[in-house]
């Protein structure tokens, strides 16, 4: 089982390169990096996991150029993001960020993508927010328009793009590896199904009732299931817990870093070390 790490890196915390060296020191497999371009101070929206939003998510760096640093002081370790939140961006700037990324790094880039859930973040986007998730179907559709071979023209509900120059192109075609993250659910299941390689369930949890589910979802929508990649998300480690997702045929899970400086960090690197 290959194991990385995700962290809020911040203005306060371990920097992108220092980080990095260390994982790919040490053995671990990748870095994934969430992203918020910022927090509106007046919030109605809740925090998803309960109580005080972490000062941590209104000061996280931009996931593009930390994993640019990261990827410029590495040679193996995988980059991603967790999760990019599409809906907020452009998508023709972003089809340009991803594909240059990834080629600068040798097709170790990984998308891992979400709908959001800060109501107040991506209304100063322009965001509706009943139709996020359309909205991201249509920019990824524009994105892979730009990333195909040959000039591409795409015309969607939201946006469009005319047959185009685009270059670079994501390393292995098409489109880099792109996860969905996001809670089990038929709308997240179908679109695991119709645009991704697999899923980022965030903590892991109740994997042996939902994979099924998806499993018959990505058959039905022509498939193969041996193509599906699940990769656990912001997990806090337990030797059982790695060893339930070993025998559901897991090979990869991200495991959670506090959002510390470089001591607090890797005093927990040592800890994780014996699951490598």
């Amino acid at each position: 089982m290959r194991i990385a790490v995700t962290i809020f890196l911040t203005d306060q915390t371990i920097t992108p390169v220092r980080l990095a060296r260390e994982l790919e020191e040490r053995g671990f497999s990748g870095l994934y990096l969430p992203e918020h371009t910022h927090i509106p101070v007046e919030r109605v929206t809740p925090y998803p996991a309960g109580g005080e939003l972490p000062p941590e998510y209104g000061r996280t760096l931009d996931p593009f150029v930390a994993l640019g640093q990261a990827s410029a002081v590495t040679d193996n370790l995988h980059l991603g993001t967790g999760i990019t939140l599409v809906a907020q961006r452009d998508p023709i700037d972003l089809a340009k960020q991803i594909a240059t990324l990834d080629h600068l790094s040798g097709g170790r880039f990984t998308l891992g993508l979400g709908y959001g859930w800060n109501k107040e973040e991506a209304a100063d986007h322009g965001v509706e927010w009943t139709t996020r998730r359309e909205l991201v179907r249509d920019r990824m559709a524009l994105m892979r328009a730009l990333w195909a071979g040959q000039p591409t023209s795409y015309e969607g509900e939201f946006a469009s793009v005319k047959a185009s120059y685009a270059f670079p192109k994501p390393v292995r075609g098409g489109a880099p590896r792109t996860l969905v993250g996001g809670a089990a659910g038929p709308k997240l299941f179908a679109a695991v199904a119709e645009y991704a390689d697999g899923w980022l369930p965030i903590g892991g949890r109740g994997l042996t009732e939902s994979l099924p589910v998806l499993r018959r979802a990505w058959e039905d929508a022509g498939r193969d299931v041996r193509d599906l990649q699940i990769v656990p998300y912001a997990v806090l480690p337990a030797p059982g817990k790695l060893a339930h997702y070993a025998e559901l045929g897991i090979e990869e899970v991200v495991l959670q870093l506090p959002p510390a400086d470089e001591a607090g960090v890797l005093k927990v690197l040592d800890e994780y070390a014996s699951y490598l």
